[in-house]
């Protein structure tokens, strides 16, 4: 355990007992006298959004083909009429933005972070999620892909070497035709959990979904009791963290109306972190160990537990001792793992050979087509050029790892974690929206400051929104429109952003550049007030 004179806000371990009759500091989001004020309204408004989103995803959620709410009257005359169609997607894009106006309100109104906030923000997270668990899966569809791993499992079958495409009738799963022949990235305790299920349910896909999602809302629930807990070893308030980290629209979507994997992996690794920073090591490698038989992504953090466990005042031969340690047990412990069903050490190949491609959003991408057009145009190969420039910044992440493992302050080892991760995620060619979730809960923890750091989460987790809301739509080829639901989505999403933006009294606010603030301040002071 740290001094408490190490904590900045930004990533130093403390002791639990933080000072509440210190004033608020909004940049680090130290804990304060004044209690908050009333955030029940926020919630309210949230939970209507929610619901909107519920009513919205019969008409525009991903459905597979072989479920009987297929042949319901509502969800024929929301998937099949004109009329259905648009008020499903104008449901859903309405009440995607609603939360995320809600969820921003509900940071003003604890804006004091003071004794209850923590409360609040819990309730916030459990009103919000409750429409969410019965939904029809929203702005991905890659749980109906577990169903057909599942399955795999269930047959003999190694996910790691064959496709869902073998098996029977698959396409009625509901899974996306990209998962035909792809090989499984997931590792081998989330193949366990998808034999289960599959098991328990037969592969019936609305119970699949439902089951997936209870184990996607157990990594939610670990992320809900082990940040506050985190943050508070740093000095920071765990009201606050929680707030950027689970109550924000995409982490709730991602995690709960996808049911994204991700949700217990980053739950598992933030559970993981927490017992090693409290001088628990075994605890904390097995608990990112199992993290990374979920997804074999958080490998990232492995190190940096090592050096959790070695304590402040290891040496290189301690640390280097405990590194060696760290990775036998966890690596001894998934290559014993592998052997139920014959799935051996198969999650290796979703590090070393990761899905082909990119996204033109992320730095990599947008840089590698920029780059690509350049070269073209000067006659040169800009195919091979863009594709060498993504692979460098693909290692150049990884060289960041590598660098914060052996650089920084042990005050400072969690923000280091963070900042590592973080640096995998941004530099990787392709992004996901929730891939950013991976790593914000690890800075909410150690410290986000209300001024172009918080402004960056709020622009980050608006895109992401924003762009799920018209990327991520199911509507039926045949279905006769005047336009295109996606573009329909885009807009109403934009006029919403524009709103926040401008109109919104309250909201507006939250935009404002700290050069801007200081300015305004300046032009609001009295003349009395002004120095002589």
């Amino acid at each position: 355990m740290m001094s408490a004179n190490s904590s900045k806000g930004t990533g130093g371990q403390v002791e639990h007992q933080v000072e509440e009759s210190q004033p608020s500091r909004s940049g680090t989001g130290k804990i304060p006298v004044e209690a908050p004020p009333r955030a029940y309204w926020a919630i309210l408004q949230g939970l209507v959004g929610s619901l909107m989103m519920f009513v919205g995803s019969i008409g525009t959620g991903w459905i597979a083909n072989g479920s009987p709410m297929i042949r319901h009257p509502l969800v024929i005359a929301l998937r099949t009429e004109g009329w259905g169609v648009t008020t499903a997607t104008l449901l859903l894009t309405l009440g995607a933005m609603m939360l995320m106006r809600s969820w921003l309100r509900l940071g003003q109104r604890l804006g004091n972070w003071g004794p209850g906030s923590l409360r609040s923000v819990a309730w916030a997270i459990a009103v919000w999620s409750a429409p969410m668990l019965f939904a029809v899966p929203i702005y991905s569809r890659d749980v109906y892909a577990y169903t057909g791993q599942g399955r795999l499992v269930q047959e003999n079958l190694n996910p790691y070497n064959t496709g869902i495409s073998a098996l029977s009738n698959w396409f009625a799963l509901g899974a996306d035709p990209a998962w035909a022949e792809a090989r499984t990235p997931y590792g081998p305790y989330f193949l366990w959990l998808e034999g289960l299920v599959v098991q328990i349910t037969g592969a019936q896909p609305d119970f699949s979904v439902f089951l997936f999602r209870l184990i996607a809302v157990a990594g939610v629930v670990l992320c809900m009791v082990y940040i506050p807990k985190l943050a508070q070893l740093h000095g920071i308030n765990g009201g606050r963290a929680l707030w950027i980290a689970v109550a924000n629209p995409l982490f709730l979507i991602s995690f709960v109306a996808s049911a994204h994997n991700d949700a217990l992996m980053v739950g598992l690794a933030v559970a993981g972190t927490y017992f090693a920073a409290t001088n628990r090591g075994l605890l904390g490698v097995l608990l990112v160990t199992a993290s990374i038989g979920i997804k074999p992504i958080s490998i990232v953090l492995l190190p940096f537990i090592g050096l959790l466990w070695a304590g402040q005042a290891a040496g290189w031969g301690r640390k280097f001792w405990y590194w060696f340690l760290t990775a036998a047990i966890s690596f001894g412990a998934l290559a014993v793992s592998g052997l139920p069903f014959g799935l051996g050490m198969g999650w290796v190949s979703a590090i070393t050979d990761p899905t082909p491609g990119y996204t033109g959003y992320s730095p990599s991408g947008f840089l590698g087509q920029q780059v690509e057009g350049l070269a073209n145009a000067l006659g040169l190969d800009g195919g091979m050029l863009a594709s060498g420039l993504r692979s460098l910044l693909k290692w150049a992440g990884v060289g960041l790892v590598i660098l914060l493992m052996f650089k920084g302050d042990h005050s400072r080892l969690i923000r280091r974690m963070a900042l590592g991760f973080a640096a995998i995620v941004v530099l990787s060619p392709i992004i996901q929206p929730w891939y950013v979730l991976w790593f914000i809960p690890l800075l909410a923890v150690t410290g986000i400051r209300d001024d172009w750091q918080m402004w960056t989460v709020y622009v980050v987790i608006t895109f992401f929104v924003v762009f799920g809301a018209q990327d991520q739509l199911s509507v039926w080829g045949f279905v006769e429109l005047d336009y295109q639901a996606s573009t329909l989505a885009f807009f109403v999403a934009l006029a919403f952003v524009l709103y926040l933006l401008f109109l919104d009294k309250k909201t507006r606010k939250l935009l404002v550049t700290p050069a801007a603030k200081a300015a305004l301040l300046s032009r609001q002071r009295r003349p009395e007030d002004v120095p002589s």
